[in-house]
């Protein structure tokens, strides 16, 4: 059933609830028709999303509510199933679809609209969580909101349904395909060319060749053209042309870099055309020898008055500049029909010594093959003619001008192409047909009885034309360049046709300049120009972008030296074009979901050959013009990449980025694992990576550029609060990554514990190969105050790790890694900071209007100053004085960014005291061989007898020279399994005593329930099996501060506490008495797999 622009209405409070009435169109009929929907089987009517008129559903109003529901009718008529019916049981207003009472809404095309959109107002669907969460918590809503709603706004659409107000107000002027694009491109492509150059291309060339080289200048545009098709018929197109195009296709660096230098080109090209223009007029006044000052001026006094005239005319709003186009064509139309016609006018004999004698079937076959002259050959005469096959772009350039682009560009563009092409072809033939090649154009030069004849068809019309090949002529195609004028019908109208070509080329050119420059300026990819991105007046028209290419157009007027400069705009064109093709190309190529052009005539394969031919004719037309066009635009395409523009327009660039990485993780998966390839890949348990960056410092430092990091964050809660809070915080994060240059991953999950979420992490974490094989974690260094559930998730995520077969690496620092509440402070300062400048503004603002008052404002003003400065000092002091002190802990501050510095000559000691695979000797290599740790030199430290001391330094020497890892010196400890000094031992036991059980000193009844209460503490059974074991760790601390107190580094290899015999509180013992007071400690452990190998 349709609910597209349906009548919305009340419900009957009497009436079934469902009750569905089919009512006539005309919503003021009172006589209506209710069948109950329980009395007869029920009629369903056909759904159609197109027809407004038939099928309408209709659900009985409440008594009293007819007035409200005709306003509805009147206001709301363009909004579709937008009233929230009235439900009579729980006195709140829903969302209406099928006639039942459910906030799932149709299909509508407002939901799909951007936050900008001109075209109409963007509304809001419906949440998931909305939908899925109780019915009474998320949908009742107010009146008023039903109003709103039934008059198609919502909050989010605020600001577009203004603006959509405003364009109505001011009202916009759209062009359809024929004004807004046939027109213009017709215009820009029949330049001053097709005049005064036609004649002598197809006198070079012949007709069979000349044919040639316009089909393939065409074929460069029709590519092109069908190109240009298919991406404007993918999605909306807005103001910008050719930028727009190629930037939302390739993204904002080919865009910006095409679109600045194409903008150029069309500032310059109003300068061509212009002098084009102002040499033709120059030479009609020579003519007339009525000369103002000299030629060479002459040129730049009329290009500048025309010019300035033709600003005018495009100020004035492109209502009237599309009027100047129509009177243009017209004229340009006239003059080729006038063409046509003077070439079966009779022709007389001044016309016939000019070598002018209507259609023979002599002079075609004569000019049908070449005759290239001069040095010309036939990419020398087809790099002349190609600039007249340019200029398909005008129409797109003023997209945002259009009613449909959609529409528009592919009808105008195509059509505009077949048009002009048969009307170059025609031109060509018939100036071929008619006239000859050379001529002398004197009347005397006629053959008179017994001369004889040289065969040419010339000499078989009766005129003796020989002595051109030994001097040279002033008249036939090769010659004069006024072919065209001589042949037509009248002589100025041709004149009239080539003013009218380069006027409208000019005007078009300078439209389209500005046009362009504004779109690339709205989008900011170059920073320093949103100057020019403003608009003006009921079009948007950008007054400053038009002074811009009006002061760069009269630059080179003035030079007017364009011979040097116009084979470089002729590629800078080429160069769009081609960037068009391959943006064709790369979309399809990407094969991204969003790539559906309506525009169905196209391949991507002719796309791709047509950028390539493009890029072969800019270098036949010009090889150093090409080089400097590439150069130009590669620079401008690594200062956008390198400055990144914040913009994200779903480019197929994006769409192949993608596309790669999946290939290239699917043929990973191909790949059998080797020792020799193994790199750590680590799953760091960082949080949010901004509250630990030492964590994530020190995890870069050995997989930057060598293995993958994933920063990981579990939040636990209710679902509802932690998914929204996990959603809206991923990109946030993820961008700090990006801007910070850590070449890390950020994941996050909803989990009912911590432990949990690990281990959600540990399992389902990376892709294919891509996954991690070493968890870090930092070192909990509050377990002694944290709740015994904290320790024992602590502990199980270790045993968890171990289980998935994973490494192991817990990291500690003095200071610890959390720096949550210097963040927080920091936040807090930078509010108060903008306070104070949001408040300084606001006086700054007023200095005017207190200034109005005189004196006694001047007083007023510097006392309020005073005193807002006075509050905001003393609220800044009061609210750092009212913070902990920890939290400006400068020790804090600059542990936090130790990893980041530069380390200085020293050692990082390695405590290699058990077999791992490898890992604890790969991670500290991996270290070295970093910029930043790369004076640092390697001690190793293991354990050893002490009669065998220095067997062992050649064992452990020999295995690492075959590992390749270089180090400074062994050190073999042979007292580690000795029993610590008593003082140590007796810190130990202190450290544990609030968690010993002490069953032993109770009666049995006692300590099972004491076991039974506190299952976590440590029982006397377990310390006396495990006294070696405590003994050793708190030995090694001793040997630790005796060896390496002054290392950078200490990586030392972690004990394994064996599941269900070591409690989490000893554990955590023997962590703490490991590592307490000593430099920054790596305790390390691998899955006893193989990391290392000597084998080549």
């Amino acid at each position: 059933m349709s609910m597209n622009n349906a009548p919305n209405v009340f419900l009957d409070p009497n009436a079934n609830r469902f009750q569905v009435n089919i009512i006539d169109e005309d919503h003021d009929n009172n006589e209506t028709t209710q069948e109950d929907v329980g009395s007869d089987p029920p009629h369903y009517e056909e759904t159609s999303f197109t027809d407004e008129t038939h099928n309408r559903l209709r659900i009985s109003y409440r008594p009293g509510k007819r007035e409200l529901y005709d306003n509805f009718r009147q206001n709301g008529e363009k909004t579709e199933a937008s009233l929230h019916p009235y439900d009579t049981h729980s006195k709140m207003y829903y969302l209406q679809t099928f006639g039942h009472n459910t906030m799932d809404p149709v299909p509508k095309i407002d939901y799909y609209r951007n936050t900008g959109s001109v075209s109409g107002n963007k509304l809001n669907r419906p949440s998931l969580l909305e939908i899925h969460e109780q019915l009474a918590k998320n949908i009742a809503v107010s009146t008023g909101s039903v109003e709103r709603v039934a008059n198609g706004e919502s909050s989010a659409g605020d600001d577009t349904a203004a603006s959509k107000e405003e364009e109505n107000k001011t009202g916009f002027v759209k062009f359809g395909w024929v004004k807004g694009v046939l027109v213009r491109c017709m215009l820009n492509i029949w330049g001053v060319m097709l005049f005064i150059r036609l004649s002598w291309i197809v006198g070079q060339a012949g007709i069979g060749l000349g044919v040639i080289i316009i089909l393939l200048a065409t074929m460069v545009t029709s590519i092109t053209g069908l190109s240009t098709s298919a991406i404007a018929t993918n999605g909306f197109v807005r103001g910008g042309g050719a930028y727009y195009l190629i930037s939302r296709s390739l993204g904002p660096e080919f865009g910006g870099s095409i679109g600045l230098i194409f903008a150029f080109a069309n500032a310059v090209a109003v300068a061509m055309y212009v002098v084009g223009f102002a040499e033709t007029v120059v030479e009609l006044l020579k003519e007339s020898d009525t000369l103002m000052v000299d030629e060479f001026n002459d040129i730049r006094i009329i290009g500048t008055i025309t010019v300035v005239c033709l600003l005018g005319i495009s100020v004035a709003g492109m209502e009237w500049e599309a009027k100047a186009q129509v009177i243009l064509l017209i004229v340009l139309l006239v003059a080729i029909v006038n063409f046509f016609i003077g070439t079966v006018i009779p022709t007389n004999t001044e016309k016939k010594a000019r070598g002018f004698f209507n259609y023979q079937a002599s002079i075609f076959a004569e000019n049908f093959g070449p005759d290239f002259r001069s040095g010309e050959g036939f990419f020398s005469v087809f790099a002349i003619f190609f600039p007249a096959a340019t200029g398909i772009l005008a129409g797109a350039n003023i997209s945002g001008d259009l009613k449909d682009p959609q529409s528009a560009i592919p009808q105008g563009t195509m059509l505009a192409i077949l048009i002009t092409t048969i009307a170059y072809i025609a031109v060509a033939i018939c100036a071929a047909s008619c006239v000859v090649r050379d001529a002398t154009g004197n009347v005397n030069d006629t053959i008179v009885p017994g001369m004889s004849c040289n065969g040419s068809s010339a000499c078989g019309l009766g005129y003796d034309f020989s002595r051109c090949a030994s001097q040279p002529c002033d008249y036939g195609l090769m010659n004069n360049f006024q072919v065209m004028s001589m042949v037509s019908g009248f002589g100025p109208l041709i004149t009239a046709g080539i003013f009218s070509a380069t006027l409208s080329s000019a005007l078009a050119s300078l439209v389209s300049a500005p046009k362009v420059f504004q779109a690339l300026c709205k989008d900011n990819v170059y920073k320093g120009l949103e100057f020019f991105a403003k608009g003006y007046g009921k079009n948007n028209e950008p007054i400053r972008g038009y002074v811009l290419t009006f002061a760069i157009a009269m630059a080179f007027i003035l030079i007017a030296e364009l011979n040097t400069i116009a084979p470089i705009i002729s590629n800078f064109f080429l160069a769009s074009y081609a960037l068009i093709n391959f943006s064709c190309f790369h979309a399809s190529y990407a094969k991204s979901p969003g790539w559906r052009p309506a525009f169905r005539y196209y391949n991507m394969w002719v796309s791709l050959f047509g950028a390539l031919l493009c890029c072969g004719v800019m270098f036949v037309i010009n090889w150093w013009a090409a080089l400097i066009t590439y150069a130009i635009e590669l620079f401008l395409y690594i200062y956008v990449t390198y400055k990144k523009p914040e913009v994200n327009w779903g480019s197929s660039t994006q769409a192949l980025y993608f596309v790669n990485a999946l290939d290239s993780a699917l043929a990973l998966t191909t790949v059998e694992d080797h020792v020799k390839n193994f790199r750590p890949q680590c799953l760091a348990l960082t949080g949010a990576p901004m509250v630990r960056p030492a964590l994530l410092d020190i995890t870069h430092a050995f997989t930057k550029n060598n293995g993958l990091c994933i920063c990981c964050e579990v939040y636990t809660g209710p679902r509802k609060l932690c998914v929204k809070e996990m959603n809206s915080g991923m990109e946030k994060k993820q961008a700090w990554l990006t801007k910070n240059k850590r070449k890390a991953f950020y994941a996050a999950v909803a989990a009912d514990s911590f432990r949990d979420g690990v281990k959600s992490l540990l399992q389902a974490s990376g892709l294919g190969r891509m996954k991690p094989n070493t968890l870090v974690i930092g070192f909990k260094k509050d377990w002694r105050s944290a709740p015994a559930t904290q320790v024992e998730n602590y502990v199980g995520i270790i045993h968890d790790a171990f289980d998935f077969e994973l490494g192991v690496i817990i990291i500690r620092i003095s200071q610890g890694f959390d720096i949550s509440q210097v963040l927080q402070v920091q936040e807090e300062l930078e509010k108060l900071e903008q306070e104070r400048l949001a408040l300084e503004a606001t006086i700054k603002e007023n200095d005017f209007e207190e200034g109005k008052r005189g004196i006694c404002g001047f007083f007023k003003k510097a006392s309020t100053l005073n005193i807002s400065k006075h509050e905001t000092k003393e609220s800044t002091i009061n609210t750092i004085q009212s913070m902990h002190v920890g939290e400006f802990n400068q020790r804090l501050l600059e542990a936090s960014t130790q990893f980041k510095k530069k380390q200085g000559k020293g050692t990082i000691d390695i405590w290699w005291l058990f077999d791992d695979g490898g890992l604890t000797i790969l991670i500290p290599y991996i270290l070295t061989i970093r910029k930043k740790w790369k004076n640092c030199k390697l001690r190793i430290f293991t354990g050893g007898k002490v009669n065998r001391i220095e067997e062992e330094k050649l064992v452990m020497a020999s295995l690492l020279s075959k590992f390749r890892i270089k180090f400074a010196d062994i050190n073999i400890i042979c007292d580690i399994n000795i029993k610590p000094n008593k003082e140590s031992w007796k810190f130990f036991e202190e450290m544990i005593e609030p968690y010993r059980l002490h069953e032993s000193c109770k009666d049995m009844t006692t300590a099972e329930k004491l076991k039974r209460e506190t299952p976590w503490k440590i029982t006397d059974a377990e310390l006396e099996a495990l006294k070696e074991k405590s003994y050793r760790q708190v030995r090694l601390n001793e040997l630790l501060q005796e060896h390496s107190r002054a290392a950078n580094l200490i990586v030392l290899s972690l004990p394994v506490a064996r599941k269900g015999a070591v409690s989490d509180y000893l554990y955590m013992a023997w962590l703490e008495i490991l590592s307490k007071n000593l430099p920054p400690v790596l305790m390390v452990r691998g899955n006893h797999k193989n990391v290392l190998t000597f084998y080549s």
